[in-house]
């Protein structure tokens, strides 16, 4: 028995509310693309000739109405997003501290001294293990370290799901919760490629640099991260605004990395030198000169990297820098 093609239903489009638009597809047959979405049978349908396009769509809305917001988030099914910063992701219930009942009036103060042991013992039975009390102090330093170096949301959460994961592999025994926090925190803003260095990550933890270098690469080998090399670029606009300096400054320094980069000057050289070169070189070019120990105090290097990285891009690159 042949099979029936779609071409051949055609359906009259009873007219209603206003359906979806859609305005990419066409119909086939006739060729335009007045089409509608019919919900309550599945369908894309053709308005002007009657074709059915599709059928059988899923219906990807609730299977309930609300017709205000209380009632939309009394029937909905799901809750907040799984936040990995909270140590039990937020899927547990909390007691709040404001000492109200449902209905908004206050609590009784006969009553408060029980709600406060239920808060305190709720607390306690929160955190039933070893691990669970592990993540509870680790997220609280992240937090903070966070804070302190002005990470968004998804950098805190990217490393809240990369410390879990240490936690998993046991890369965490025998080690400073402080320290697998600072390496974790490195390697997400290197993989989101934000500009912090050991240096800084070291300031805020308190955690001395080699040792944060060493858990990194630990966790970075268990894990198999695929972390990218760090661009000089991510630093110029940091030391820019540091020093005070203009667009024209900013725009020549970056041509000047880009011109090392394609020479392959920058390879198996620290990016934050490399990077502080070019905008000396590109303060220099401008006339709104900045002198080394300056740009060196900025980008926390010395000043005899400095030198030897201007040496390097100005016999390199050919440019003509009057000191």
């Amino acid at each position: 028995m042949p099979k029936k093609s779609k071409t051949s239903k055609k359906k009259t489009v009873v007219p209603g509310p206003k359906p979806e638009v859609f305005f990419r597809l066409k119909c086939p047959e006739c060729g335009r693309s007045n089409l509608r979405k019919d919900s309550a049978h599945g369908e894309i349908v053709c308005v002007d000739c009657g074709l059915v396009i599709e059928e059988d769509l899923i219906q990807e809305g609730p299977e309930w109405r609300a017709f205000d917001a209380e009632q939309r988030a009394s029937r909905t099914r799901t809750g907040a997003p799984l936040k990995y910063m909270n140590p039990n992701r937020g899927l547990v219930t909390e007691i709040d501290q404001y000492n109200r009942d449902t209905s908004g009036g206050k609590i009784a103060p006969s009553q408060q001294a029980q709600w406060y042991r239920m808060r305190k013992w709720h607390k306690r039975a929160s955190i039933s293990n070893s691990i669970e009390r592990n993540l509870a102090i680790a997220l609280t330093e992240l937090n903070r370290v966070a804070s302190h170096m002005g990470l968004n949301e998804s950098i805190r959460e990217a490393s809240a799901l990369l410390y879990r994961k240490c936690v998993e592999k046991g890369l965490i025994r025998g080690r400073q919760i402080e320290t697998v926090v600072a390496a974790v925190i490195y390697a997400e803003c290197r993989r989101a490629g934000i500009p912090r260095t050991l240096d800084e990550i070291a300031k805020e933890s308190e955690i001395p640099k080699k040792e944060i270098g060493r858990t990194y690469r630990l966790i970075a080998q268990h894990l198999k991260l695929r972390v990218p090399l760090t661009n000089p670029q991510f630093y110029i606009t940091r030391f820019v605004t540091a020093l005070k300096l203009g667009g024209s400054t900013q725009k020549k320094a970056k041509e000047i990395l880009e011109r090392a980069m394609e020479e392959g000057l920058i390879s198996g050289r620290g990016p934050m030198g490399v990077a502080a070169a070019a905008v000396y070189i590109a303060s220099v070019l401008t006339g709104e000169r900045r002198t080394q120990k300056e740009v060196a105090d900025v980008a926390g290097v010395t000043e005899v990297t400095i030198r030897n990285r201007y040496r390097e891009l100005k016999k390199a690159l050919d440019l003509e820098v009057n000191i």
